[in-house]
């Protein structure tokens, strides 16, 4: 990770039609972090369970809105023309971006969208790869969207190939036994409560996941290699969160690693 974009360099690992696809991302460093396509097909579960969720919310809405209409019925009518396209529209958007790429869907599938070079989605994708959902649907039940899944390595749809997204499958991961990673060290971090909530609320899962192997692949790699991983990802944290200077002098890149990591996963 560095201070703007990230150094990462991406490859596709083509596996034999039928096994799942996945998405190899390597530092320059020459740490590989492979990450699962969502299939097709999950993604379709996840869709048929997004689709119920705004069925349920239009229908609380219609409700509502009739209620309306027995007072003003073109009011009413203009109201639900007007709610039924935010709802559709704006479900996915606002869902994808505050529960960073993830609907009711898709958390309930463990699929979540995210930038196919591994960094944090921005707006201005959510709301190309959902605006674009009309192509995918066409000529109906998400033909198009569903054979580019199927034809595209990374498994993207129109939308995603258009906001430079993909979607990606997430396994149960148990928790990490930070013992091996920060044994008997006090983490002076923890003083500084509102910028751990820093830490955590901006800092993505893939993120988290790139420092986390960092940590116990550490003694895998060269000296030189190993300075300069744990330099880029100490900057791109501090971009996140600086915590007072007073509580990093002397901490070195790695140790700030450890006590970020420490944060995050405990």
């Amino acid at each position: 990770m560095t201070t703007a974009q990230n150094k990462f360099s991406l490859q596709q690992s083509y596996s034999d039609p039928g096994k799942q696809k996945h998405l190899t991302i390597r530092t320059p460093e020459g740490i590989a972090f492979s990450l699962a396509i969502a299939s097709p097909i999950t993604r379709f579960v996840a869709l048929v369970i997004d689709k119920i969720s705004i069925y349920v919310a239009s229908s609380v809405i219609s409700m509502l809105i009739r209620l309306l209409g027995l007072i003003n019925a073109d009011m009413a009518g203009a109201f639900w023309i007007a709610a039924s396209f935010v709802i559709s529209v704006g479900y996915p958007i606002v869902f994808e971006w505050y529960w960073r790429g993830q609907t009711i869907g898709q958390k309930i599938m463990r699929i979540r969208v995210m930038d196919e070079q591994g960094l944090r989605l921005k707006f201005s994708q959510i709301v190309i790869r959902n605006i674009l959902r009309f192509v995918d649907m066409l000529p109906g039940f998400y033909l198009v969207g569903g054979m580019s899944s199927f034809i595209s390595t990374r498994g993207q749809r129109i939308g995603d190939i258009a906001a430079n997204t993909i979607v990606i499958q997430h396994a149960e991961i148990s928790e990490p036994d930070l013992t091996q990673i920060n044994p008997g060290k006090f983490n002076s971090f923890k003083e500084h409560p509102h910028l751990v909530a820093r830490l955590r609320q901006n800092i993505s899962p893939a993120e988290a996941g790139i420092a986390l192997r960092a940590l116990l692949r550490r003694d895998t790699l060269d000296a030189d290699a190993r300075l300069k991983l744990f330099e880029e990802i100490r900057t791109h944290m501090e971009n996140i969160a600086r915590f007072p200077p007073e509580t990093t002098q002397g901490t070195s890149d790695e140790q700030y690693v450890r006590n970020v990591v420490d944060i995050l996963f405990s």
